[in-house]
């Protein structure tokens, strides 16, 4: 689906015409540059390639400046491919926040903050190990039993346990939009996004 690369800039809270307070995150969505366009003809399928955020002459190789100099424009640091735009657009064409509309419903996409090693109870939600009583000793937060041993004498793969958590695509659907603020490039959404501060996301219609 059609949309644009941005930046999540915090979370926030605003009164709706009720007076109800309402949790939002602010992201600040473009101005994005295309740098490719895909076509059925070439690639075989259709799609725009966005840039989002400069990237210093210092930090990008050569073949990156060749490549965003044919759009006319500076290396970027995020590159991400979006299908199905509704118009035709060229390339070295800048896409800003007002492809969003107040009041309809966005798609966000990002990397969830990392969590390091947790235990099962954190991780997947395990209420722990019965009782405390009868001789239980330290165990309460054990994941129990995760295989027998006449048989399968093994441990199935995919079992939940114990691991790193966090640090995985994930993606929230039907977000509200709130506001729109088109001079800062900041788009307002209801609820919360995936990602730390600063961290990039991508927002589809």
């Amino acid at each position: 689906m059609s949309g644009l690369i941005g930046r999540k800039i915090g979370m926030t809270s605003i009164f709706d015409e009720n007076g109800k307070n309402i949790p939002c995150t602010v992201i600040e969505a473009g101005p994005c540059v295309i740098t490719q366009v895909r076509t059925n003809e070439v690639d075989g399928y259709s799609a725009l390639q966005l840039g989002f955020d400069d990237k210093t002459e210092k930090h990008s190789v050569k073949a990156e400046e060749g490549h965003f100099k044919k759009a006319g424009t500076v290396a970027k640091k995020k590159v991400v491919e979006f299908k199905y735009f509704e118009e035709e657009y060229k390339l070295g064409e800048v896409l800003t926040v007002d492809l969003f509309n107040e009041g309809e419903f966005v798609d966000v996409q990002g990397v969830s903050k990392g969590k390091g090693f947790q235990g099962v109870v954190k991780r997947h939600g395990f209420g722990g190990v019965g009782q405390s009583t009868h001789g239980q000793h330290n165990r309460l937060r054990a994941p129990g039993s995760v295989g027998a041993s006449s048989y399968p004498s093994r441990v199935f793969k995919g079992m939940r346990m114990a691991g790193r958590m966090g640090g995985e695509n994930v993606t929230v659907q039907n977000l509200k939009v709130l506001k729109v603020v088109a001079d800062k490039n900041l788009l307002v959404v209801k609820g919360c996004v995936p990602g730390h501060k600063n961290s990039y996301v991508i927002i589809q219609k």
